[in-house]
């Protein structure tokens, strides 16, 4: 078993290149694999001929030799457009073309058939329009090499019992290669969806990534009471500029991935990041009717994770967090990098409660104050003056009861 792996192994690693990503990896080593499977069938193939009188034999021989070499070339070019074409065409012209001097399509047990290879190669690694050339080309290949032969017989035919066999081994095996490469074309193209689904669940939530793949119209809906968070990182402008690009992108990437976990175990969204500010919502797209409390408790996480004992302590960074609830307009904008945003009074004052709140501490409105003073501690700090909406009567929230 273990020479078996480290077989494998090896045969995925010819051609292989440190700077290929996981596809191109893939893609090479099923070449490379299916290109070396085939040598050993085209030398009992052409042994079995030869054995019996018949020089189409010496075809597959021409076959094994092309087709080793051109392996052996890849091993050192890495040149996989190399490769795919040599064994294209190779595995198109041996078998059909062999038809002829053994006396066309039944006197060879349809051996024609694994020229079928090439179409399904280029679907596998190529695309449909490749597919469709390559398919052409056997197709009349394959017809005037089994009519010509089956005119001609320049040979005597072969033994029954041997047509009758190759028939049944021509159809298994070359059945069981095509089925291998459309099954591996199918786990290609699953994984590929898959990967595209879980990129856009990135970017949005998972009921609205379901409804933008089946419908075409808006996606725009409107809440009647729902709960927007923002958290600001306190003087990060002026200590960003003592570090460098990589320093600031991973400092962040470190504070918001923390955060992104939290959101994940409190079943909430995140809407967005706008430079050193996370927001996050509860409420939409599907409506609860906690979605105040559930912000109240990521907003404290938040900020005991950079406490100088918290998991993000060490980052030496300070946070002010706002916190509103009232009726929000969600949908996605955009026809590239699209978003899933959200609009309304709610969520401007929401922005105002971090902007004008204080650095630690959760300021929140009157609104989202009723929603909480029954469970949670909330400090007043009373009449503030709020940009564009005047002025306003505010609480800091303080812990949970």
């Amino acid at each position: 078993m273990l020479r078996r792996v480290s077989w494998l192994a090896w045969l995925q690693r010819i051609g292989a290149d440190p700077g290929d990503d996981q596809e191109t990896r893939q893609r090479k080593s099923l070449l490379v694999l299916v290109s070396i499977l085939i040598l050993p069938i085209s030398l009992v193939w052409g042994t079995l001929y030869l054995g019996l009188g018949s020089p189409g034999g010496l075809i597959a021989y021409l076959y094994f030799a092309v087709s080793l070499g051109a392996v052996l070339i890849f091993a050192r070019t890495r040149d996989t457009a190399f490769l795919l074409w040599v064994q294209q065409l190779a595995i198109l012209l041996a078998p059909t073309l062999s038809m002829i001097p053994v006396g066309g399509f039944t006197g060879t047990g349809v051996v024609g058939i694994w020229g079928l290879m090439a179409p399904m190669g280029a679907l596998v690694f190529g695309d449909v329009r490749s597919g469709t050339r390559w398919f052409i080309a056997f197709m009349a290949v394959f017809a005037v090499s089994g009519i010509v032969g089956e005119l001609w017989h320049p040979l005597a035919p072969l033994p029954g019992w041997f047509t009758t066999t190759m028939l049944a081994s021509n159809v298994v095996v070359a059945g069981s290669v095509v089925f291998m490469l459309l099954a591996l074309f199918a786990q290609q193209r699953r994984d590929a969806q898959d990967a595209a689904d879980s990129l856009l669940l990135n970017v949005l939530p998972r009921s609205i990534a379901e409804r933008l793949k089946t419908q075409t119209q808006t996606i725009a809906d409107s809440f009647s009471s729902a709960s927007i968070l923002f958290a600001d990182v306190v003087d990060f402008t002026p200590k960003s500029q003592h570090l460098s690009a990589p320093d600031v992108v991973g400092l962040l990437d470190r504070l918001f991935g923390h955060f992104d976990t939290l959101v994940e175990r409190y079943d909430l969204e995140k809407i967005k990041t706008i430079g050193d500010c996370y927001m996050a919502a509860a409420g939409i797209p599907a409506p609860r009717d906690d979605h105040a409390r559930a912000l109240a408790l990521i907003g404290l996480d938040m900020l005991s994770a950079v406490e100088a004992t918290g998991p993000m302590g060490d980052l030496g960074l300070e946070l002010r967090i706002g916190i509103n609830s009232g009726p929000v307009v969600a949908g996605v904008i955009g026809r590239k990098r699209f978003l899933y945003d959200l609009w309304g009074d709610a969520v401007n004052v929401a922005d105002r409660m971090q902007t004008h709140g204080t650095p630690g501490r959760i300021q929140v409105t009157r609104a989202t104050y009723e929603l909480l003073k029954d469970e949670f501690v909330l400090e007043p700090r009373g009449t503030i003056e709020v940009r564009g909406k005047g002025e306003m009567e505010t609480w800091y929230l303080v812990s949970k009861r």
